[in-house]
Parts: structure tokens; C-alpha cells; sequence
């Protein structure tokens, strides 16, 4: 595992996704894409309150990316 972080998760409508940490400096009108594959606009990743923190269910096909184990499709 790298010494420093080089993905961040942002809960976002429908659930909480993993992104490079490059999407976190992405223009507002630009799309960011998650381990998953997922597309959102990057202005969704700023500005978060908790309560999407907790209730945003975590993109198991994120967390097995990052685990080391792709999803299959």
C-alpha cells in the first residue's frame, strides 16, 4: 500500500464511491469517475454534509477495486 492516500470516498446520490484524489480538484462542471465506473459531476463531490455520510450505503464494487479484487461483469 502506498504511503500516502491516492483515493477519497464522497457519498453521493445512491451511495458512497471511491475516486482518485485527482477528481476532488476537478472543475464543478467536469465528470469524475469512480473505481466503479460510476459518473458523477464533480461539484457533487464538494460540499458534503454527515447525514449523506451515513446514510450513503459504501460502492462494494468500489471497496473490492481497491481491495485488490475487481468486480467481474
Amino acid at each position: 500500500m502506498p504511503a500516502y492516500l491516492t483515493y477519497v470516498w464522497r457519498p453521493v446520490p445512491g451511495k458512497r464511491h471511491a475516486f482518485p484524489v485527482a477528481a476532488t480538484k476537478l472543475a464543478p462542471e467536469e465528470t469524475a469517475t469512480a473505481y466503479c465506473g460510476a459518473e458523477v459531476e464533480a461539484a457533487t463531490l464538494h460540499d458534503l454534509n454527515e447525514i449523506a455520510w451515513i446514510l450513503e450505503p459504501t460502492c462494494m464494487d468500489c471497496w473490492k477495486h481497491l481491495a485488490g479484487n475487481p468486480p467481474t461483469r
